[in-house]
């Protein structure tokens, strides 16, 4: 794992400056810097409007009583598109105004939730309808509030 962080960390930006380099060589660099501050602008304005929908439809989702699974992981999609907006670059802006449209970010969405699929196992514990009534068990919790003082009359 540390070292495909450590690849990570070295191989996307050496990337980024390489493609950087060939643009300004292709197009100049100021349309190169110009492509730049144009994305990481688009970029800024699709993350406000798509986070503040988003926090909008959470807390709609929560008013209604629901759990706000999806649109939770919209929002930490959103976070990872802001900080890739963050780092200049042709490849991490590209992919962070990807994570910014709604259904790029739907695609990307159901593939990390197949991912956590695969990788966690989910089980349920309590009385369910599965359960015969041979299986239920019922379960009391309880805690000690205050404790009173025996006489010792002995």
């Amino acid at each position: 794992m540390l070292l495909k962080l450590l690849l990570l960390f070295i191989l996307v930006p050496l990337v980024e400056l390489v493609l950087l380099l060939y643009l300004a060589d292709v197009l100049g660099w100021q349309h190169t810097l110009l492509l730049v501050i144009a994305t990481g602008v688009a970029g800024t304005l699709l993350a406000r409007s798509q986070g503040w929908r988003t926090w909008v439809r959470i807390r709609t989702e929560l008013a209604a009583g629901q759990m706000p699974t999806e649109s939770l992981l919209d929002a930490v999609l959103i976070f990872v598109a802001g900080a890739l907006l963050l780092t200049p670059g042709i490849l991490t802006d590209a992919l962070g105004i990807s994570l910014l449209v709604p259904w790029c970010r739907a695609g990307y969405r159901r593939r990390l939730v197949a991912w956590f699929k695969s990788r966690f196992t989910i089980r349920t514990a309590g009385a369910g309808a599965r359960n015969s009534p041979a299986e239920r068990h019922e379960v009391i919790d309880s805690y000690v509030i205050g404790q009173e003082e025996k006489d010792d009359t002995t």
